[in-house]
């Protein structure tokens, strides 16, 4: 996978769970809380600038209520 599709992908996996959080009514500091990870990554995740673990990813999906494949496919 190139550099520049892998930064695609996760810049649209970003979108998707701002757009969840949002939905949701959710600050990111509401969002961060119930996922357990700091907000300031949270932030990093949601820009598509942090390269996440899937252990972060599927703690966020969790707290939105959601499957991780709601937010990968």
């Amino acid at each position: 996978m190139s550099h520049k599709l892998k930064n695609n992908l996760i810049v649209l996996i970003g979108s998707r769970i701002r757009k969840k959080r949002i939905k949701k009514g959710w600050t990111m500091m509401d969002l961060a809380f119930e996922a357990g990870v700091d907000y300031r990554q949270l932030g990093r995740i949601e820009r598509g600038e942090n390269n996440f673990t899937i252990i972060s990813l599927l703690r966020i999906t969790d707290a939105l209520g959601c499957h991780i494949r709601d937010v990968i496919k």
